[in-house]
């Protein structure tokens, strides 16, 4: 019943670092990220020079995809934009001085989430089928009333063998 791996399908095992370590791979990523964490650091370093600590989880940094020259910082409010505009030429040096050389700072706002949640389908109750008993009163008064022969009255005595 056993039978011999055939050669053709045999696959080699690679340790997980591997794939990260490659630059074809996810090494690139990793790079990215790695760096982005020390900016993120030194940035907060600047922030707590000029005693703004507090907004540094605030902000989002990242490089302008052309360069490492143009630096992006996202924020989540106006209020914290127009702070950090005041301050863009001190944050230029420091950074400058921590080993990120940059000539340019642009400030931007994080596009707004939008309030909108999306919540599942959920079933609605059974409704219940037929009348209820105020209802059915009504029908079966108007069908005393209706003369024998009458099309409605045939009408309404199916609704109300239906219902």
């Amino acid at each position: 019943m056993n039978q011999p791996p055939k050669s053709h399908l045999k696959k080699q095992a690679l340790e997980w670092q591997d794939y990260l370590k490659d630059s074809h791979g996810l090494g690139g990523i990793l790079a990215k990220t790695e760096d982005i964490v020390k900016l993120k650091s030194a940035l907060g370093q600047c922030l707590a020079e000029a005693d703004l600590s507090n907004l540094s989880s605030k902000i989002e940094a990242g490089w302008r995809s052309g360069g490492q020259n143009e630096l992006f910082l996202l924020v989540g409010s106006a209020s914290i934009a127009s702070r950090l505009q005041q301050i863009l030429p001190s944050l230029i040096n420091g950074l400058a001085k921590r080993g990120y050389p940059c000539t340019s700072i642009k400030v931007r706002l994080k596009p707004a989430t939008s309030g909108w949640e999306v919540k599942p389908w959920e079933a609605q109750p059974a409704r219940a089928r037929g009348f209820n008993p105020v209802a059915r009163a009504s029908w079966q008064n108007l069908l005393e009333k209706l003369p024998l022969d009458s099309e409605l009255r045939k009408a309404v005595e199916r609704l109300l063998i239906g219902k």
